[in-house]
């Protein structure tokens, strides 16, 4: 009872100093798991306003896989920097005290208790055991748990960024690691451009195969990934250079200027999702560049972030991979015990934000917050739910 009391008091007020956390990830932290959310949240449940959010909420993701770039890298640069190199053991540690429990439990959930989907059929067990769900991902087959796709691409990336940052630490300089950055970033574009010229630019097959091609892949969506590699990267090993040529009052407009062409990029197409080659070659590196951009300017804005009351986006944050990985069942189960006639407009919003914060915290408080707390003891660190950690956070 006492540790789940403080689990709470760390929930509604985490001390920062304890808990090293910023403002500026958090900010975006919380508005990634909230398009996401309202992205799934069923259609009746739309009033006007969240109408004209909700075909933005798949970007989400993006924002997602831009601050676990930053936040990974960011870590193994600084070890790197400081002459401590890689320790692939303790990395790897962390990151599956992180991931793993909550996952297997929510994984669990689907396939042993009814009820608990958001699909009618799902993919078989071992393709989630072993994060290989998201390839040839066909919505129309296995739907449930898709979600997940996003896992195995983070996923993949943690078994290959400490090496390749390993590597990349014997070369003097970082030209190599930048011209490696690039070539990802670059080689995605045209690797989307050649996909689309097979069946994904099928009209007759979209949006499935599309998805399946191009949307799922691990290869395919390492853009944001990248820069936020880069992004550390740069603030770890070049600090003053970067206040220098990259301040605030530049990143930020530049970054809502990235934003704005993402979102006039998207609101060509009547669902908001581009589904097209300028979808699939320019929309999502400009909106990485758009989150990559303003995550740099929060990060250098973190003073005066932290004078204002924003503590009700960081409790958001923290519950973030939860929210992640829960959200979808629990409104597919609302809506089958209570129906579109309930939920629909504002209360139907209010309905499916109260059912998945509760779920949300219950699988914090139970399996996220006692396995972090675990991973510190393991790990002989203080302990902390840091939102440093966080792959959705994912």
């Amino acid at each position: 009872m006492i540790a789940v009391s403080r689990a709470f008091a760390a929930l509604r007020a985490p001390p920062r100093d304890a808990h090293r956390r910023a403002y500026g990830p958090d900010l975006l932290r919380a508005a990634a798991i909230l398009l996401v959310m309202a992205w799934h949240m069923p259609k009746p449940a739309r009033p006007e306003p969240l109408l004209s959010v909700q075909p933005f909420g798949w970007l989400g993701v993006d924002v997602f896989f831009v601050l676990s770039g930053y936040l990974i890298g960011a870590q193994l640069f600084k070890r790197v920097a400081a002459g401590s190199g890689v320790d692939f053991k303790r990395f790897w540690t962390n990151r599956a005290f992180r991931i793993l429990p909550a996952y297997l439990v929510v994984l669990s959930l689907y396939f042993l208790l009814p009820g608990f989907s958001d699909g009618k059929t799902i993919q078989p067990l071992w393709r989630f055991l072993t994060f290989t769900m998201n390839f040839e991902l066909d919505y129309r087959v296995t739907g449930a748990f898709t979600s997940a796709w996003s896992l195995c691409v983070e996923e993949h990336f943690y078994w290959i960024l400490p090496p390749l940052v390993l590597a990349l630490s014997r070369f003097k300089g970082w030209g190599p690691a930048v011209a490696v950055g690039a070539t990802v970033i670059l080689g995605g574009m045209a690797l989307r451009w050649g996909i689309w010229h097979g069946p994904a630019a099928d009209p007759s097959t979209r949006p499935a195969d599309f998805l399946r091609l191009i949307y799922y892949p691990t290869w395919t969506r390492l853009d944001g990934l990248a820069m936020g590699v880069l992004l550390a990267a740069a603030r770890t090993v070049f600090p003053a250079q970067v206040a220098r040529l990259a301040p605030p009052w530049l990143t930020g407009p530049l970054g809502l200027l990235a934003a704005a062409g993402t979102v006039m990029l998207c609101l060509e197409h009547a669902d908001g999702v581009a589904l097209d080659l300028a979808g699939a070659v320019v929309l999502y590196p400009l909106a990485c560049l758009a989150s990559t951009l303003l995550l740099c300017a929060l990060l250098d804005l973190e003073p005066a972030l932290q004078r204002l009351p924003l503590q009700p986006f960081t409790a958001v944050a923290t519950l973030a991979y939860s929210l992640y990985l829960v959200h979808k069942p629990v409104q597919h189960m609302l809506r089958d015990a209570l129906g579109d006639g309930v939920l629909h407009g504002w209360t139907g919003v209010g309905v499916y934000l109260i059912g998945d914060l509760v779920a949300a915290t219950i699988l914090w408080l139970l399996v996220e917050h006692p396995f972090l707390h675990l991973r510190d003891r393991v790990l002989r660190k203080p302990a902390h739910a840091s939102a440093e950690s966080m792959p959705l956070s994912t």
